[in-house]
């Protein structure tokens, strides 16, 4: 038998109440081009792994999913946030020999954690 490999993570999906409100959001937060119709298409942006995205599992109290956005400046990125209607929802964070994390939520209350590399 082939030894078999890890399945990496390929795709995501924003469930919005409002896809307009968020669309929006997205669209000037992370400069997305993002496509019309039921189903608006999120193509891949520049400068993601080759292989994939990764990810992990964690103990909380709460059911979820959180999305990893890398950006160019972490307080330039939460003051956007807090204009396009989001929120802040953890301070800025320095992962020892990693990046700068910080929390945000769009405009629905959907997490989101910055990453500046």
């Amino acid at each position: 038998m082939a030894e078999d490999w890890a399945r990496p993570v390929v795709y995501f999906e924003i469930e919005a109440l409002n896809a307009d409100l968020l669309e929006n959001f997205y669209r000037e937060m992370f400069n997305w081009n993002i496509g019309e119709g039921f189903i608006r298409q999120i193509p891949a942006g520049i400068g993601g792994p080759e292989n994939g995205i990764g990810g992990h599992m964690r103990q909380s109290n709460r059911s979820g999913v959180t999305l990893f956005i890398q950006v160019k400046n972490i307080e330039a990125s939460r003051a956007m946030a807090v204009s396009l209607g989001g929120a802040l929802t953890s301070e800025p964070f320095q992962v020892p020999g990693a990046a700068l994390i910080a929390g945000i939520s769009d405009p629905e209350g959907n997490p989101i954690t910055l990453v500046q590399q």
